[in-house]
């Protein structure tokens, strides 16, 4: 039987090394490969690099992966805190956002495809590939913005469990919370008002970095011995 702090520290491992490999498939090889209104030019870079953007579909699926295994740790950790907002947690952090995830990395297999020159596109001019595949790149990132809506959503049970606990700082659930916050404005912004997307941003970017803090104090620290809570 583990320790709250071995199981704390071992949710804190699989967040920390989560959030090492998820910036490469969600940010820079995105940020590398498309150029925005420009179908062409984002066609020929994916040409070029074909192997990175592979690396960021094995990103993609490897950190999706380990969230699950994320959300089952912190369940573990957190069921004596709260059963009911446990199972939330474990609803929103994984039985949704994970398969949209998985299933929108199809989109980047199929701008793959679509740049590759197989014998049976042949029927569509140059012009049509670059513009589909650029398009499908596009998608994808909607796609990611529609998966965050559930990365904020499962940081307001997060955030409440760790302020109930009683064994890690309370201020830490309350920087849950302003992440969460800020993952579900940036999302709102961009898919429902997108002309005010890039300003909702600049607010929203500094309130979603306030989820890195927990991620280093359940790596380093873990948690202190757990008090006698009753579940609620």
């Amino acid at each position: 039987m583990r320790s709250t702090r071995q199981q704390a520290r071992r949710a804190g491992f699989l967040y920390l090394v989560m959030a090492v490999i998820a910036p490469i498939g969600l940010m820079y090889v995105p940020g590398k490969l498309i150029v925005p209104e420009n179908a062409a030019a984002t066609a020929d870079n994916i040409r070029a690099s074909e192997g990175l953007l592979r690396i960021g579909i094995a990103s993609e699926l490897i950190h999706q992966a380990l969230a699950v295994f994320l959300v089952l740790a912190l369940y573990q950790l957190f069921r004596p805190v709260d059963e009911s907002l446990a199972r939330h947690l474990v609803a929103l952090g994984a039985l949704v956002s994970v398969p949209i995830m998985f299933v929108n990395v199809l989109n980047e297999v199929a701008a793959l495809i679509l740049v590759s020159d197989a014998r049976f596109l042949s029927v569509f001019g140059r012009a049509d590939l670059d513009a589909m595949a650029y398009l499908f790149l596009r998608l994808h990132t909607i796609g990611i913005t529609v998966a965050s809506i559930f990365w904020g959503l499962w940081l307001f049970p997060f955030g409440m469990l760790v302020i109930r606990s009683g064994f890690i700082p309370r201020f830490l659930g309350i920087l849950l919370m302003l992440a969460g916050t800020g993952y579900l404005a940036a999302a709102f912004a961009t898919l429902v008002l997108p002309r005010w997307a890039e300003a909702v941003g600049k607010v929203a970017f500094p309130l979603e970095v306030a989820e890195v803090p927990i991620i280093f104090w359940l790596a380093i620290w873990g948690a202190r011995t757990r008090p006698t809570v009753q579940s609620r």
